[in-house]
């Protein structure tokens, strides 16, 4: 909190203080300072350095202008900004891969499929077609041509039965921490932390070499497709 005083002490008034902070809200951080309507969360997805996400989330006293201006910045260095409208604890995707990695956790628990199994079921699964679209997007092309409208009069129902489900997991319990301890030491076969880091940054490079190039793909077929 002093050093986001200090910060504040020692900048000009027109320029963005941002923090990366998923934990203190930036309506506490920007209570100590004399000008907190340039103050705003930037919080980047790891690893930052690759992953485009950052979440743009306003304090009490964040200014509109500071907002636009932080998206505006993040969006000029090639990264994809999301305007949090509303503080939260974790922000955003955080959230997002606590309420999955919780349904992961309980089926593990419940020894419906080993650790190994659970990484390839989102990986090669929904993972896959998450970096190409959202949920909500991808349930509108899930039912057909009746599109998200008949998603939610038709499959809404059933979805939401699996969020009743009373067995979710609420907490670790230390046979399940053991086992998934275990079961990511056998998944990493011996390779280091940064050998597997590495591993990682390759593919994420690719994916959004390929990504990109897809992109490109899909809207020339869609123009060329707009011509006939």
């Amino acid at each position: 909190m002093k050093f986001f005083a200090d910060m504040d002490a020692f900048t000009s008034p027109d320029s963005i203080i941002a923090s990366s902070s998923s934990g203190l809200t930036m309506s506490t951080m920007q209570s100590v300072c004399k000008h907190p309507e340039r103050c705003v969360i930037g919080h980047p997805f790891n690893p930052p350095h690759i992953v485009p996400l950052v979440e743009v989330v306003a304090g009490e006293k964040t200014s509109p202008e500071t907002v636009e201006r932080a998206i505006s910045f993040y969006t000029s260095i090639g990264k994809k900004p999301i305007h949090v409208r509303k503080e939260i604890v974790g922000h955003v995707a955080n959230r997002l891969q606590a309420a999955l990695y919780r349904e992961v956790v309980y089926l593990i628990e419940q020894g419906v499929l080993d650790v190994a199994d659970s990484d390839a079921a989102v990986c090669w699964g929904p993972g896959l077609r998450w970096g190409v679209m959202g949920p909500n997007l991808l349930f509108h092309l899930g039912d057909g041509q009746g599109g998200i409208q008949h998603f939610m009069e038709h499959l809404s129902g059933p979805v939401a039965t699996w969020w009743k489900d009373p067995g979710t997991i609420m907490e670790f319990s230390p046979k399940v921490k053991q086992t998934i301890i275990e079961g990511v030491s056998q998944e990493a076969n011996g390779r280091l932390i940064v050998e597997l880091e590495r591993e990682r940054d390759a593919m994420l490079l690719e994916l959004l070499v390929n990504r990109a190039k897809g992109e490109e793909a899909a809207q020339a077929t869609i123009a060329g497709g707009h011509g006939d």
